[in-house]
């Protein structure tokens, strides 16, 4: 992966991204997907700063930054947590070459971070999610088997696209029924997952697996869900999956994420306590889980009436 474009006319600037990025790879050992972001939202900062006369970070002033973020959020038409991403990679850009000596001053310091209205997560109903799982048929090819696995361990354990991808044989446990999940940060994260899921790896795994993996030139990479090449499935390839069942399934705006926000959404309605949900989606923040309160306010009520001192109390009188 290239880490920056060179520009010919900001090459001192160029130089600057190129060591940023190589620090981010190799010392913080930041994702993939976080290495792709930076690189992207850095290079798009340089393409607003040369018509600017800017060509080296040090003629950067935080006008000129408050001023990228106004194109991103008036001209772009970017949303509030987009601009906040471009925010924190412009911060943590700055931070680090002031950390090093590159620059005297940070001018992304003093950047005041845009408001962000949480936006509640869309869901699908159990009936809908039985359906999407259920979908994969012989009729759809001869890795059905494996497409099958891979929605119901996403539904099962609240699995992101990425972390679905990159599981390995290892990480699942049929005797225990869990998997062990590499989560964002190289989090790991142990997760129960139920009999259909079981089930469903162990079938693939015991008829369809065994025929994808026969190079032995160790292109696997020990991963348990494999592309007809035998190679890991790529995160492009499990969107583009669960799309074509959601379309077969004739249900429509599904994406991977919107299995994890159902997993997270049946538990809460179902009861499930809040940090137990946390501890399953691995979120640092118990803040991050709490939008999934939203769904099903109607158990709320009922925990009040059941277990508050008060409603026992009056209860209790009532019966007298």
């Amino acid at each position: 992966m290239a880490e920056s474009s060179a520009d010919p006319e900001a090459p001192e600037f160029d130089r600057a991204i190129g060591g940023f990025m190589t620090f981010a790879r190799i010392e913080a050992g930041l994702a993939a997907a976080t290495l792709e972001a930076y690189a992207r939202d850095l290079q798009e900062m340089l393409v607003f700063l040369l018509p600017l006369g800017v060509r080296e970070p040090k003629d950067v002033t935080v006008d000129h930054l408050a001023a990228h973020m106004r194109h991103l959020s008036r001209e772009r038409g970017l949303d509030a947590r987009s601009i906040v991403r471009h925010l924190a990679t412009m911060r943590v850009f700055f931070r680090w070459l002031h950390a090093n000596f590159k620059l005297e001053k940070d001018p992304a310091r003093l950047l005041e971070r845009p408001t962000t209205w949480k936006k509640l997560p869309g869901t699908l109903t159990p009936g809908q999610m039985k359906k999407l799982v259920e979908t994969p048929c012989a009729d759809h090819g001869a890795l059905w088997l494996r497409d099958r696995a891979m929605l119901e361990l996403m539904y099962a354990a609240g699995l992101r696209a990425s972390e679905v991808g990159t599981l390995k044989v290892n990480d699942f446990n049929e005797t225990l029924g869990i998997v062990n999940v590499i989560g964002k940060g190289n989090k790991q994260r142990i997760v129960p997952i139920g009999q259909p899921a079981i089930d469903a790896v162990k079938r693939y795994m015991a008829e369809l697996r065994p025929h994808l993996t026969r190079f032995n030139d160790g292109r696997d990479g020990y991963r348990l869900l494999l592309s007809h090449t035998g190679r890991p499935l790529e995160r492009v390839a499990v969107w583009q999956l669960v799309r074509k069942y959601a379309l077969a399934s004739g249900i429509r705006g599904v994406h991977p994420h919107l299995l994890r926000h159902s997993f997270a959404t049946h538990l809460v309605a179902g009861g499930a306590d809040l940090r137990v949900i946390q501890e399953l989606l691995g979120h640092s923040d118990i803040g991050t889980t709490q939008i999934y309160t939203h769904v099903d306010r109607s158990h709320l009520r009922d925990t009040i009436a059941a277990f508050h001192p008060r409603e026992a109390a009056g209860k209790k009188r009532g019966a007298a």
